[in-house]
């Protein structure tokens, strides 16, 4: 069992069904992608995990506990991030998660501790102003250090480097990255090379269902045509496109399917030719060649 099941999930707002049998599995200490585009119904389903919403349909469980709408107890496993977290502005780093602490139950002594422990680890520890004048990229790196205030099972963040530069984007995925090792991470993005960063697994929503879903190397290997690239001298490259037809030509190479053409007709065509390759090698493919073909983009 996995620390997050979700089963036959359904959420429709009037005539908009936004999900539609929901099913998923997280792995405990994973971290795991929630892929879908704007408006897909990313943040529907994580209100719903939160108990802030009530399901049309279908069960949750966190930590092997139903989640229910307005009981709030299987919370107590989870630590949320929200896509744009809001702060008491007149309060510094330390005040505020004194303060989160506080109306969680946590113990003084372990506030204290626990505050230097995450401030130092999401880099903060030496900023000492009031959070009123901090950046976008500051305040998240706060709010990840409040959502881990209470050692959760479960850490949930709803597009967590939205708006930030690629050096803050950077930094927040190292801070979940990190994150693993305490807890297990679900984050909703819309930015495949996120995913890609730092991901053991994911699953794509669209048109309020999972349309694919499993670890990295599984969501690689196991979708889609395989792909190979080929590498010519330009003039080589260019006659070989002329003379295959269903071939194109790019600055990189020649990339092919074995629809397309078998590597032994190729490399057969070549020889025939007198072509010499400078390199032929199989392409890994990406999150975004994925997406594409599930999502239809």
């Amino acid at each position: 069992m996995g620390i997050l099941e979700i089963k036959g999930l359904k959420k429709s707002f009037g005539a908009k069904t936004v999900l539609d049998g929901v099913d998923l599995d997280i792995p405990e200490h994973s971290i795991f992608g929630f892929i879908g585009p704007n408006g897909a119904g990313k943040t529907t389903a994580m209100k719903l995990i939160l108990g802030l919403i009530k399901a049309d349909g279908g069960e949750i469980t966190v930590a092997g506990e139903k989640v229910r709408f307005g009981q709030t107890d299987t919370n107590r496993h989870i630590g949320y991030l929200p896509d744009v977290p809001e702060f008491y502005s007149f309060m510094t780093s330390r005040e505020y998660l004194r303060f989160c602490g506080e109306i969680t139950g946590l113990e003084d002594n372990d506030i204290t501790d626990r505050t230097e422990e995450l401030l130092e680890a999401v880099g903060l520890s030496e900023e000492k102003r009031r959070i009123k004048g901090w950046s976008r990229g500051m305040k998240q790196r706060l709010g990840i250090a409040q959502a881990l205030l209470g050692r959760p099972r479960l850490l949930i963040c709803d597009e967590p480097t939205s708006a930030l530069d690629p050096a803050g984007r950077h930094d927040i995925l190292e801070i979940l990255r990190k994150a693993r090792s305490q807890t297990t991470v679900l984050f909703s993005t819309h930015i495949l090379s996120d995913i890609e960063e730092i991901s053991t697994d994911a699953a794509f929503l669209n048109g309020g269902k999972i349309v694919l879903a499993g670890s990295m190397d599984q969501l690689r290997g196991g979708f889609g045509e395989e792909k190979y690239r080929l590498v010519l001298s330009l003039p080589e490259q260019v006659r070989l496109t002329e003379e295959h037809f269903g071939l194109t030509s790019s600055p990189e190479g020649i990339t092919f399917s074995e629809e397309q053409v078998t590597v032994t007709e190729l490399m057969r065509f070549l020889a025939d030719k007198g072509f010499s390759p400078l390199k032929l090698e199989r392409c890994e493919r990406s999150l975004e060649d994925i997406f594409e073909e599930v999502i239809g983009a």
